[in-house]
């Protein structure tokens, strides 16, 4: 996949500006050592990734039943990789070429770097490094890293020299040579006491930003995991270097007769103009991969690439989206992330915007301008998602008009999440009064303009916090509401979320509270019935959800009634 939403795309054009040449084994025969040997021995090593996400949520659902398709594999074909692909791949690498060094890295690597619970095995396992044997792990987005160990490389430094690099892991067997650092509890200790893993989590989650992040140890058996601090983010005009790389933007060929790869169908024609996310919601994972530091490519960069776009193969007009984790995020929060890094102790966003948050989406509106006003461009939308939160923030809303004028496709995705304030607190969403008021000012402009434009709202069963009282009470809002969700998205506890160590352990790692964590199988289908109470099919659960928590008032006939 050349294109830029790819890791090892950016990765091997990256490499391939400063004079590397770059071989790229896509999805090889993981059973088969001949398979990784197929381009000969590597001058300077293998670098291995997973691909665009975990290999284990890309082949589970959250019940842990196998998934029919893999969106990321030619023709939606599923089995084209294996279960833990890191691990998989790092071990036939190594076996087809005996001390050729391996690094690993993307999103698998990275947020599985440090010993993390793993949903599938229901255990705590090791970092990802020793349970590969890889010799070296990047962890963060990897542009700068992989540039420096390429460039050592070449000057003849063996990787087991470069323990300085940021964003990297490496092992090692003493901790002489280590500067100045943190120990983290053992692995051992965290496989056996769920507190001192909460406590761990608490000290890898308070040292992701790069301006005051330390080296962190984690002891496993007879050896140490270090984990250097972060690397800081791209500039503007590295960034902008990166993403006007001559990605042709298209799969291989050779997946054309197989029916492509279905994932980049929605995103070939997108353009990604910014990086990292200040909104802290606790299940999700950016923290710990891109960190909570903004950055943003210049707008003339992102014109020049919606220009080259106009000349693809099977570009109709449409631009699918220009955003990145948030998409109306330009950059810094404020002017001390930008310079100091982000607040250990406090939120952007949260519980109620920071006074010194810059609100200010004028750099974004007038991006989204130029780029509706190139020739060859029929319509630009935005669908990576906005901050409800943060487009309320801002007193002007001139970014607000515009978004429903042009850049809404008749339906606008949003995630409240919840409605329980006790849940939305735990995964650090604004009170709910926010996203009605959102809603209420989203009716008045289209109102306004003219335009018949609804809100499709986003919400999670069963996070931790939320018990069957929780989910009643989401579910009579959307009985108020008149709204069924087509789909409804069980949490999935991933490695690197805050959530994820809150269903793992019971407790909040940040405050040390105890929280309640809904893991009974039957209690959690409950909890997704009763968000769509109207389907029949789902009569049966949640008849005997309202009768375990005393809520026998919503069955019947009755205009309140969620069942009869």
């Amino acid at each position: 996949m050349d294109h830029p939403s790819w890791g090892g795309a950016v990765i091997s054009r990256v490499l391939e500006a400063d004079g590397f040449r770059i071989g790229v084994i896509a999805q090889p025969d993981w059973k088969n050592t001949d398979a990784f040997r197929i381009l000969g021995e590597p001058r300077f090593g293998f670098l291995v990734t997973a691909g665009n996400i975990d290999s284990m949520v890309n082949h589970y659902s959250v019940s842990k039943k196998a998934r029919r398709e893999d969106l990321y594999s030619p023709g939606g074909k599923s089995g084209c990789r294996p279960d833990r692909a890191t691990i998989a791949y790092t071990g036939q690498c190594k076996a087809a070429y005996k001390g050729i060094p391996v690094i690993i890295g993307g999103i698998e690597a990275s947020l599985r770097r440090l010993a993390h619970y793993d949903y599938w095995s229901n255990k705590v396992r090791r970092s990802i490094l020793l349970d590969s044997k890889a010799d070296m792990l990047i962890y963060g987005m990897g542009e700068k890293q992989i540039r420096s160990i390429a460039e050592l490389m070449k000057k003849g430094v063996p990787l087991s020299n470069m323990t300085n690099i940021r964003g990297t892991v490496f092992r090692t067997s003493n901790l002489e040579k280590i500067k100045e650092h943190e120990i983290l509890p053992s692995f051992e200790e965290i496989s056996e006491n769920k507190k001192l893993y909460a406590r761990s989590f608490a000290v890898q989650y308070g040292n992701t930003d790069p301006h005051y992040g330390k080296i962190l140890v984690e002891k496993t058996g007879n050896q140490y995991v270090v984990q250097n601090p972060p690397e800081f983010p791209l500039t503007t005009e590295e960034f902008d270097r990166v993403y006007e790389l001559p990605y042709t933007k298209d799969a291989h060929p050779s997946y054309g007769e197989a029916g492509g790869i279905p994932a980049l169908k929605e995103i070939r024609f997108s353009l990604i103009h910014n990086r990292g996310c200040f909104g802290n919601c606790s299940f999700c994972a950016l923290t710990f991969h891109q960190g909570r530091i903004v950055t943003g490519r210049s707008n003339d960069s992102v014109v020049r690439e919606a220009e080259n776009l106009r000349h693809l193969k099977g570009f109709k007009g449409n631009i699918h989206d220009v955003g990145g984790p948030t998409a109306d995020f330009s950059g810094p929060s404020c002017k001390r992330q930008e310079k100091r890094g982000s607040c250990p102790d406090r939120q952007c966003l949260y519980p109620v915007p920071c006074k010194n948050l810059n609100t200010d989406h004028s750099s974004y509106v007038d991006l989204l301008k130029r780029l509706r006003n190139l020739d060859g461009i029929k319509k630009v939308f935005i669908r990576s998602g906005v901050r409800f939160d943060y487009i309320l923030a801002e007193k002007d809303d001139t970014f607000f008009r515009e978004m429903c004028r042009h850049h809404v496709s008749g339906q606008l995705k949003i995630a409240p999440e919840h409605v329980s304030p006790e849940v939305l607190r735990l995964m650090g969403k604004p009170e709910h009064k926010v996203f009605e008021q959102f809603v209420d000012k989203y009716k008045q402009i289209n109102q306004k303009l003219g335009k018949d434009q609804y809100i499709i709202p986003y919400f999670i069963s069963s996070h931790p916090g939320s018990g069957l009282k929780e989910a009643i009470e989401l579910a009579e809002y959307l009985r108020d509401l008149k709204f069924t969700p087509d789909q409804v998205q069980d949490f999935y506890p991933t490695p690197g979320t805050l959530s994820t160590a809150m269903y793992y352990t019971g407790i909040h790692p940040l405050t040390g509270e105890k929280v309640y964590v809904p893991r009974d199988p039957e209690e959690k289908m409950m909890q997704r019935a009763l968000l769509q109470f109207r389907k029949k099919e789902n009569r049966n659960l949640v008849l005997k959800a309202l009768r375990k928590a005393g809520r026998g008032d919503l069955i019947g006939r009755g205009p309140k009634c969620l069942v009869n």
